[in-house]
């Protein structure tokens, strides 16, 4: 089986023209994959390219799902590779790549993962380098692979993907596909709900969780505070309550731990 939706969406990509495709994405038509009411509101699928696997990473980094700004940028890029004649496989890559994260998210995301020790345990100076020479070796991905909407909105974790069923679907039919191909990779969920929805997957599968690093605060910037307080930058008694200090510190603790158990094994 396919374990992608490119081909059934590529034509409808290339046929569209600029002003159609951007309504496309405002709200999805053409490209809409499904969509339901759940507890009273709406919950729509819509289809972007973040199809491409790269089989051969040793680090699989995990978003929630990709925002209408993400799915602007893949669709574009896509549509310029099908008009510019790129393969199947060369538009997929280009699309992921150009929609990847990027800017202050990904400076906070290093900076936490170097400071848990991954870059020492894959033999890295900084995980930086997953972005630039090692490229080769991450994969980019989302607990729901393409874009979701709730009342017309970026979904933000509710409700939740595990107990809503079209979301549900959604988690075991790409993300659970995507975990099987990775069985040594470490998996980095960015944020609580990724991560709850990713040792849900790994329990449904029945694969060992120890390469799931979960407690890391969302390298968001809107989460400031509790990145500088993982990184040690900002003192216990300066950081407000809402940081939990208390939750950080045992999380930091349990991710150098983690890592430092399996330190060398994926290179």
């Amino acid at each position: 089986m396919n374990n992608h939706l490119f081909s059934t969406f590529a034509p409808t990509i290339r046929s569209l023209g600029r002003d159609e495709l951007l309504a496309e994405i405002e709200q999805p038509k053409k490209l809409l994959i499904a969509s339901d009411s759940y507890r009273g509101r709406s919950l729509e699928i819509a289809y972007a390219a973040f199809d491409y696997i790269n089989p051969n990473a040793d680090v699989v980094i995990v978003g929630l799902t990709p925002g209408r700004q993400q799915m602007r940028n893949a669709l574009v890029e896509t549509q310029r590779c099908l008009k510019d004649g790129y393969d199947e496989a060369d538009a997929l890559r280009s699309a992921k790549l150009y929609a990847s994260f990027s800017g202050p998210m990904r400076t906070n995301l290093v900076a936490m993962l170097d400071c848990v020790g991954l870059g020492q345990a894959l033999g890295l100076s900084s995980t930086a380098s997953l972005w630039a020479r090692d490229a080769s070796r991450v994969h980019f991905t989302s607990a729901l692979r393409y874009p979701v909407f709730v009342d017309g909105k970026n979904y933000s974790g509710n409700p939740s993907m595990i107990s809503t069923p079209l979301l549900r679907s959604q988690l075991m039919q790409w993300f659970a596909t995507e975990m099987t191909m990775f069985p040594k990779a470490v998996f980095v969920p960015l944020g609580p709900k990724v991560a709850n929805a990713i040792e849900e997957v790994a329990k449904h599968l029945r694969l060992p969780t120890d390469r799931i690093l979960s407690g890391l605060p969302h390298p968001s910037g809107a989460n400031a505070e509790r990145i500088a307080f993982f990184l040690g930058r900002k003192m216990r008694e300066a950081v407000s309550s809402k940081v939990e200090p208390e939750r950080l510190l045992a999380a930091r603790a349990s991710l150098n731990k983690k890592i430092a158990d399996f330190c060398g094994a994926p290179k």
